[in-house]
């Protein structure tokens, strides 16, 4: 029988020999103080670099988008330099990477802002927690959202300006690409839905408007490194964080169209992945098709099955894999030779050293 995942790709010139795209995966593992990658990433990710296409961690664009103890940055030059470290191993083993860039907005936490205030489009808690840990002792756990401000139009043009510069140091950095994070009720999330946006300026009110802050960015990041080198990530379906727009299915689809007519190289769609979450009707794969050429990228409790299934139908180019990725760096051999899968342990996803991050074995099997 014909295997799906094992085909290769081409994204925009670059070929991808593989379907099997490792998803985007917050770890916390940075040098402190500056939240700078270092040699013990550069391994993680190396030893995953059978994968067709590497999605890195979700990377804040300045200290402003930063929502979580210990993730990266890519907005200083030691924060370049250390993923420098990155790119060159993960090239060395012969994988292909993209950066992550990422505003959080309003899901965020006091203590990385200086007046004690995340950024939001408009004033409007999430209701949502984020992982801080101490800085000294590195231990850290779920706290609460506070209120956010909102952004004004000032703030809005440094924001992009922000996307922009991240892209710029991305390439920099030795990334054959970036994927925006327009998902999960983060900052470009925000901005779409009518339950995180009550503007009115341009920014809020209409679909056009609050379509209008996502276009700005992949039209500003586009035109500094190319369009063929972004992605975008959306998640229509999540309903957490306050994000529960009735809207959202159709500003979606006209936000697609946008990318469309901007050249992304793909949409990343990230499906929610808890056991009850709601099922992606087949009607909005389809539309998504009708009005978007590109690649499209899935992701959300794939099974090697589900990913061969959603291949074979037509409605995505390539499927990504989180979990099943942190404990087995050789996945796409134990894909390819039906072998079975290591559990992952679930306290060391978030923080500390290598263990339960660098010293999850390939099968001797493969």
């Amino acid at each position: 029988m014909k295997s799906f995942l094992f085909a290769n790709h081409d994204l925009r010139g670059i070929d991808v020999p593989n379907r099997i795209v490792m998803a985007p995966m917050t770890r916390c593992r940075t040098d402190q103080p500056g939240d700078i990658p270092n040699d013990l990433m550069a391994t993680y990710y190396a030893q995953r670099a059978t994968a067709g296409l590497i999605i890195s961690e979700a990377t804040q664009i300045s200290k402003q988008g930063q929502g979580y103890s210990f993730t990266p940055g890519i907005y200083s030059d030691d924060q370049v330099a250390g993923w420098r470290k990155v790119t060159d191993a993960v090239h060395k083993a012969g994988g292909r990477i993209f950066l992550q860039l990422w505003h959080v907005g309003r899901m965020s936490h006091e203590s990385f802002h200086a007046d004690g205030k995340p950024v939001a489009p408009s004033a409007l808690s999430p209701d949502a927690q984020v992982w801080v840990a101490d800085p000294v002792t590195g231990v850290g756990g779920m706290v609460d959202c506070p209120v956010p401000r909102a952004l004004t139009l000032e703030d809005i043009a440094g924001v992009i300006e922000d996307f922009r510069k991240g892209a710029a140091n991305a390439i920099a950095a030795g990334f054959d690409g970036v994927e925006l994070h327009g998902a999960n009720g983060y900052l470009i999330d925000q901005f779409l839905r009518t339950t995180s946006n009550q503007r009115d300026d341009i920014y809020g009110g209409s679909q056009e408007n609050r379509i209008r802050f996502l276009k700005d960015v992949c039209k500003a990041v586009a035109d500094e490194i190319g369009a063929d080198r972004v992605g975008i990530r959306l998640s229509p379906f999540i309903t957490q964080r306050n994000m529960n727009d009735p809207e959202i299915i159709d500003t979606m689809l006209k936000a697609s169209e946008e990318i469309e007519r901007i050249g992304l190289a793909y949409i990343h769609l990230s499906e929610a992945d808890w056991d009850d979450a709601p099922q992606i009707p087949e009607q909005f794969r389809k539309d998504l098709r009708n009005v978007y050429s590109g690649t499209i990228i899935v992701a959300g409790k794939y099974t090697k099955s589900r990913g061969e299934a959603i291949l074979k139908a037509g409605y995505a180019d390539l499927v990504a894999y989180g979990r099943p990725f942190v404990a087995n760096p050789d996945l796409v051999a134990r894909y390819r030779n039906d072998l079975p899968l290591d559990e992952l342990d679930g306290a060391t996803l978030f923080g500390g050293d290598g263990k339960g991050y660098t010293d999850y074995m390939p099968s001797k099997a493969a």
